[in-house]
């Protein structure tokens, strides 16, 4: 079958989100697909988002009942997150957090974190995978119709590196969504912006606009950057840089309030451990959310489980205030800077508990200095400006549903603007916070089909492959590395680049090794481009790959001459691939190596 709609998945760290829009028709309004879900012991509802959260069940408990599967072991969504106040230990949270953590193997059992031994562990790719196992089952129990016979659009962070890309790819295939493009989430946010405008969102951005996006969601925050152009006397949008992957938004927030909640709790002379801190997390959680959504509440009360014999008699209990929400999070992480300020780095025990490798400043500010100013001459070279000038400002994400956040970051902003002799930048009416990338997800499917516009980009760095050059063997001395480009910066999907010949070749049948880097500030290089020395920073030593490459007829460690061709898949991945100057008669050697897929 055909598709007929274009679906947005937005796999987000505390939300997941379902938006479909028709293909066919000049103008198709986007349909918000409520996604059933338990929201509380045996009760099935409709909402608008799943939020993303799995409750692993005791047997006591019994099933997890969906209308699709009557005997599920486990809970996703509204009761998972609920229930798992109650039972931390139970509860897998920040899986897409976890599921770009390099350093460690996330195709390993490791949430829920301090599980019971009655519990399976389990990675951050199956967590992923039942989340959209279950928006693929709410989608086929709705229309009748398998999700993965229309076109998925599926959103990343746009920082996420290729491996996190790759992975996200997995978990989506292995859940059965497999007519399947990646897009970063700014950009979606961007997209539902613009579907939100029509013809308007012309009248409100001008050739030499920059377009900063400030996206902080439940994990994450990112920046990114987007130019307007003109081409052919019509106006485009093209992205021009991508901020770090940053551990740091809304989850952080939680833990400061739940730990100003506590220092409130022990003050009365009662005891708090790690299980119920995590308890009490999630109770902060809950009660930030409504905070921001009322702003007639003045402090929500929140309980959490004691320790004592009597369940109802240690129950302890306080309250999350607007105070609170407006001392500890806008000062805390939102706090008026100088543009010259950047993260603090702290140094690190030696010895630390298995986490996530959060940012070790909590101050969003100081990230964003740090991101302007890298970004200053990077997009216009002859620039003397100290930060780079957006004119104008797209916030998303849950976090910047808050009013004084967003104004937070808007009067730091346009103080650095000022005081580096710009003009204020103004801010962009955003869609729903909540929907939005879902929204501009579905609209980018139609816009793949010449039905809106589309934001040029491609690839937010550069990417290199190290060619290890033949030298003699000298003590403590290791052979001098080449960084030759494979893919330049802005590289679009499903596109090859053109790779000149090279004296290269490849070591078959023996493990090897393949080191890549990156660069977000090297524009000019182009494919085939060789580079020698480079300044500190200047280039990013990415994960190696280790892999062995098979060849039948030939003997292990031959070095076997090649010419290499590069492309970006239409999923957002670089795959290299070797092919043989010599090959062997009747045998399709072809080696591939794909950024982000890593051998044992």
């Amino acid at each position: 079958m055909s598709a007929t709609h274009t679906v947005g998945i937005d796999l987000g760290t505390t939300h997941s989100a379902l938006v479909r829009v028709a293909l066919e028709g000049d103008r198709a309004e986007a349909e918000v697909l409520p996604i059933p879900q338990l929201v509380a012991r045996g009760s099935i509802g409709n909402q608008p988002l799943l939020p993303s959260f799995l409750y692993v069940a005791h047997a006591s408990e019994g099933p997890q009942p969906l209308p699709w599967d009557a005997e599920r072991s486990y809970a996703v969504g509204e009761y998972a997150r609920s229930r798992g106040v109650e039972a931390p230990g139970r509860l897998v949270s920040s899986a897409k957090s976890w599921l770009g953590h390099s350093g460690v193997d996330r195709k390993s059992g490791l949430l829920p974190l301090g599980a019971p031994e009655d519990v399976a562990t389990i990675s951050p790719v199956e967590a992923s995978r039942r989340y959209l196992e279950h928006l693929g089952e709410a989608y086929r129990a709705a229309h009748e119709r398998p999700l993965c016979e229309e076109e998925i659009v599926l959103t990343v962070p746009a920082s996420f590196d290729a491996a996190a890309r790759d992975l996200t790819v997995e978990a989506a295939t292995t859940a059965g969504l497999t007519n399947l493009t990646l897009l970063e989430e700014p950009q979606a946010a961007l997209y539902a912006w613009i579907d939100a405008k029509g013809d308007a969102w012309r009248k409100e951005l001008r050739v030499g606009d920059v377009l900063l996006v400030v996206d902080i969601g439940g994990g994450t925050s990112d920046f990114s950057a987007i130019l307007a152009t003109e081409r052919d006397g019509s106006l485009e949008l093209e992205r021009v840089a991508v901020g770090e992957h940053i551990l740091l938004g809304g989850d952080n927030m939680d833990l400061a309030l739940a730990h100003v909640v506590a220092q409130k709790i022990t003050a009365t002379g009662k005891e708090i451990d790690r299980s119920q801190m995590a308890a009490l997390t999630h109770a902060c959680r809950a009660a930030k959310e409504r905070l921001f959504a009322d702003s007639s509440v003045t402090s929500v009360p929140v309980a959490i489980a004691g320790r004592g014999s009597s369940l109802f008699g240690s129950t302890l209990r306080s309250e999350v205030t607007r105070q609170d929400v407006s001392t500890i999070l806008v000062e805390g992480f939102f706090p008026s800077v100088a543009a010259s300020a950047r993260p603090v780095a702290r140094a690190r025990a030696a010895l630390t508990r298995m986490g996530l490798p959060y940012a070790q400043d909590a101050a969003i500010t100081r990230h964003l200095a740090a991101f302007l100013g890298k970004q200053a001459r990077a997009i216009d070279g002859t620039s003397t400006r100290t930060l780079l000038h957006p004119t104008a400002v797209l916030f998303n994400g849950g976090v910047m549903k808050a009013v004084e956040l967003r104004s937070a970051v808007m009067n730091t902003l346009n103080g650095w603007l000022d005081a580096d002799g710009g003009a204020p930048a103004r801010e962009l009416d955003s869609a729903d916070l909540d929907l939005a990338v879902a929204r501009g997800a579905a609209y980018y499917g139609r816009a793949r089909r010449g039905r809106g516009l589309r934001i040029r980009g491609g690839t937010a760095r550069a990417h290199y492959v190290g060619i290890e050059s033949a030298a003699p063997a000298v003590p403590g001395v290791e052979p001098p590395i080449t960084a030759l480009c494979v893919a330049p910066f802005g590289m679009e999907e499903g596109s090859r680049a053109e790779l000149p010949a090279h004296e290269l070749a490849v070591v078959v049948g023996e493990p090897v090794h393949f080191r890549f880097f990156a660069s977000t500030t090297r524009r000019s290089d182009r494919a085939g481009d060789e580079v020698e020395r480079w300044r500190e920073g200047e280039l990013e030593e990415l994960a190696p790959i280790a892999i062995t490459l098979e060849s039948e007829g030939r003997a292990p460690g031959d070095f076997v001459p090649i010419r290499l061709e590069a492309s970006i898949t239409e999923v957002g991945t670089l795959l290299i691939e070797a092919l043989p100057l010599e090959p062997i008669e009747g045998k399709n050697e072809r080696w591939r190596v794909e950024l982000g897929v890593r051998g044992d």
